[in-house]
């Protein structure tokens, strides 16, 4: 598999930029969740057109800081805005792709998918009311895995994160301790565990921290060779994390019904559904203070849809089904200058 390396070290990842700094250049910030596929499509679109994209790779709670600052023209955000909040901030939000969260842990002699775990056994690792990797209710879920009588070491985001808000929410739907103690949010008041910047920073802490146990996106997984847990679903149903059990748990989201496609795809029915699959949104204003660099933005979004899904497969991303993107164009035509004509035309 052809796969995008990822800058893992600690401490880099705050303002990751690709592409130069050229006078074409579009300007984005956000979710660190789908940095390696922006980054794949950005090469690719640079070599076609010539055209170049600046994303800072932030998190998503700086995504949407940015864009409400007008510092960028894109923010990027794993946790959707409400209706409420696009229509007071003037806001258009899109999906671009979808993806699956990942447990991960570092556990001597454990290989990757050779661990189970459920949401409520994941809620009181997170909590702390589990410490050590031989815990029964462990031991239970895994019983031809040779677990050591160790101490589990919590690794969670620092920042304000989409994948953070995806991991809590599913938390939140199968643990009503998690619920009422913690919550779901970007950021949380973690009881257990230190922090780590960015996917980045989480994946490399597992990776150097024996007993540890985190959460990343897929892909971060995969490339930083980490060991990924499978998870029982909300059917009952032992899976693993692949592209097939992302797709079934978006499979029937009606994404039409929440204001800005706003679809939380966590903890969704179906024997096959992975169940902390997530999509990540993009953030454009709907009257924009620079038309011509949006319309730049909407560009480059609709040569990814266009032109995107191979990459993103390769990446272990999930591109968005064909309506989908059909309904997201509609909705760009929202997106207008001052006389009121759109900035750009997807047909």
């Amino acid at each position: 598999m052809k796969m995008f390396k990822l800058a893992t070290a600690a401490g880099i990842a705050a303002a990751l930029m690709f592409g130069s700094a050229q006078a074409a250049e579009i300007s984005g910030a956000g979710a660190t969740f789908p940095y390696p596929i922006y980054a794949k499509w950005a090469d690719a679109y640079k070599k076609e057109t010539g055209n170049s994209l600046n994303y800072q790779s932030i998190g998503s709670g700086g995504g949407i800081k940015q864009i409400k600052a007008k510092t960028v023209t894109f923010g990027a955000t794993d946790a959707p805005l409400t209706g409420e909040d696009l229509a007071s901030s003037g806001l258009v939000q899109f999906p671009m792709v979808m993806g699956g969260i990942v447990p991960v842990a570092n556990i001597e002699g454990v290989e990757p998918g050779a661990l189970v775990i459920d949401g409520d056994t994941l809620a009181k690792v997170f909590l702390g009311e589990i410490t050590s990797w031989d815990d029964p209710a462990l031991k239970k879920l895994n019983p031809d895995v040779d677990l050591p009588s160790a101490a589990i070491a919590v690794v969670h985001r620092s920042d304000g994160s989409g994948t953070t808000f995806n991991f809590t929410d599913y938390l939140s739907k199968v643990s009503a301790d998690w619920k009422s103690k913690v919550g779901s949010a970007t950021s949380v008041e973690w009881p257990v565990g230190i922090g780590a910047k960015g996917n980045e920073g989480v994946a490399n802490n597992v990776g150097q921290t024996k007993g540890s146990i985190g959460y990343v996106e897929y892909a971060y997984a995969k490339q930083n060779s980490l060991a990924h847990l499978k998870m029982v679903n909300r059917d009952g149903q032992i899976v693993a994390p692949a592209i097939g059990t992302f797709q079934a748990a978006a499979a029937n989201a009606d994404w039409s019904s929440v204001p800005g496609f706003g679809v939380i795809l966590t903890n969704e029915p179906g024997g096959e559904s992975w169940p902390i699959t997530a999509a990540t949104w993009i953030l454009v204003y709907e009257k924009p203070q620079d038309p011509t660099a949006t319309a730049e933005a909407l560009k480059f979004f609709a040569w990814a849809y266009e032109n995107g899904d191979a990459m993103a497969d390769e990446l272990d991303y999930i591109p968005m089904p064909d309506n989908v993107v059909e309904q997201v164009k509609q909705a760009w035509t929202k997106v207008s200058d001052g006389s009121g004509k759109p900035v750009f035309s997807a047909k």
